[in-house]
């Protein structure tokens, strides 16, 4: 099976990255976790642990492992023994312990557990017996379950890690990989190719594809002549003008799925004059987001009153949000001293599953800030340069998004706009409000659902009235298919997965 992908993926290790593409690329195709979610539901269920349970405090979650599950073999590496105990406590003790031999491999860091923060909370990881693990938390945190079920919390092969160590070659544990999962990674040609074949003994059983590529494609038109030439099985996605042109092939079809994700154009709140309040609600209130829904989704997207998305448990129905009013911010900035002001937007030069066209996106706020008198200069890189260049912080504005790996509300609010998230690198608009952080920790640690969704209104009003960056759209997930292909590939949360998918007559 082909499937034609939009971007490279940096490495093959979701511990280590936030973005989608490497994400796509090894989470559900190589790895496993100890929970995963279910893809209609999105309630819990088992992976690599069988069963789990919770102390009466909160602060200790026991996991039973599933036995006679087998790591995958290569040409490197040949499992001597199935999964067990060793290799939970090598996978977050890499995250957790600087002492670690592998924490400081592929840079030490790792943005998603530094935002959950993981490495502050987590007293000890204790192995009972071969099949037995204990994690034992310093306070309560209702996330914690969904923390370590996302895509991100992936069990590596202590065995393998040993033996790159013993061979000095400890950097390959990230770029040639070994995993529980249905495939395993065969080769990698930056800008061409992701090569996999099935994993023989996968726990589930194997996949029925014995093969599977990505076939790096970046520009959208390219993915879907691709498709409709057969020279791709799964187009990942379709620009919302092309939706309309699955429907003309008898072949083809749309795979569609409501999903956790948020759109957003962050300022950089650390940088003169986005550090000041009026200026950011002025430019905000510059911006139409009917109009973007309109031209760059097409209409098949909820507009962004805030980060959650109205299928969360937590969205709240009427919630207000910044007024489009252009007149008040041009009436803002002049009383900042900074009418005719410029700006630049930086723009991924690439469609994202929350924006599939963000250049367009960039260009229709360019015109509504002209109509204030606010000059924008749009910046668009590679995608690898325009992440490199977004870790060194100096954007005036950027438009990203964020795709959720959870169903917890806390997975937009922590990565997004934490003083966590300000050092890992995931909050782009580089803000830090203490009162904010007080309140998502308290509603990070409430057991009481009713009070956290209380909680979580909060926040937002709190982003309403502080305007680190104004939310956009929630997009639906959609990818391009043959017909003759049955099975779910798009999940409620986190990338894809292939190893449900059968070819059918």
């Amino acid at each position: 099976m082909v499937y034609c992908s939009e971007a490279n993926p940096e490495l093959f290790n979701p511990q280590l990255v936030t973005s989608s593409s490497a994400l796509d690329a090894s989470a559900k195709q190589i790895y496993n976790r100890l929970l995963g979610f279910d893809d209609l539901s999105g309630q819990l269920v088992p992976e690599l642990a069988e069963h789990w349970r919770v102390s009466e405090d909160g602060r200790h979650y026991h996991f039973t492992l599933r036995k006679g599950v087998w790591f995958q073999t290569s040409e490197r590496f040949s499992p001597s023994r199935p999964f067990n105990a060793d290799d939970v406590l090598f996978s977050f003790q890499r995250i957790t312990q600087v002492n670690h031999p592998y924490h400081g491999v592929g840079g030490g860091q790792y943005p998603f557990f530094q935002n959950i923060e993981l490495t502050e909370n987590l007293a000890a990881i204790r192995k009972l017996d071969d099949y037995q693990v204990e994690f034992e938390l310093r306070r309560p945190d209702a996330t914690f379950l969904t923390n370590i079920a996302t895509d991100f919390a992936v069990i590596l092969s202590a065995e393998y890690g040993k033996q790159l160590s013993e061979e000095g070659e400890m950097s390959l544990i990230d770029h040639q990989p070994i995993g529980t999962g249905p495939f395993q990674l065969v080769d990698y040609k930056k800008n061409r190719f992701v090569r996999y074949r099935r994993h023989p003994e996968y726990f589930r059983g194997p996949a029925a594809m014995e093969q599977l590529i990505f076939d790096i494609t970046p520009n959208a038109t390219g993915r879907m002549i691709k498709l409709i030439g057969g020279d791709c099985d799964v187009a990942a996605l379709p620009q919302v003008g092309q939706l309309s042109l699955l429907q003309e092939y008898d072949d083809l079809k749309l795979e569609a799925q409501p999903s956790f994700n948020v759109a957003y154009w962050a300022f950089n709140t650390q940088k003169p004059p986005f550090d000041q309040l009026p200026v950011r609600r002025a430019l905000a209130m510059a911006v139409d987001r009917q109009k973007i829904l309109k031209a760059v989704y097409h209409n098949t997207a909820a507009r962004g009153e805030g980060l959650l998305p109205p299928i969360s448990w937590a969205y709240q129905q009427g919630h207000s949000s910044l007024p489009y009013n252009p007149e008040l911010a041009r009436t803002l900035l002049a009383q900042e001293g900074l009418a005719g002001m410029s700006l630049e937007i930086w723009a991924p030069p690439i469609g994202r599953s929350y924006n599939p066209n963000a250049i367009k996106t960039a260009e229709l706020i360019q015109q509504d800030l002209a109509a204030i008198g606010v000059k924008v200069t749009i910046k668009s890189y590679d995608w690898s340069l325009f992440t490199s260049m977004l870790r060194q912080a100096e954007h005036d504005s950027v438009l990203l998004g964020w795709n959720a790996d959870n169903t917890d509300p806390d997975n937009f609010f922590t990565p997004i706009l934490s003083c966590s998230g300000l050092v890992s690198g995931t909050n782009h608009a580089r803000w830090c409000n203490s009162e904010f952080d007080a309140l998502l920790q308290r509603a990070r640690t409430n057991e009481d659902r009713a009070m956290r969704r209380i909680q979580y209104q909060q926040l937002e009003q709190h982003l309403v009235q502080q305007v680190p960056l104004l939310p956009l759209a929630h997009a639906t997930r959609t990818l391009g298919r043959m017909r003759h292909l049955e099975g779910p590939i798009l999940t409620t949360v986190g990338g894809i997965q292939f190893g449900l998918v059968k070819r059918v007559d």
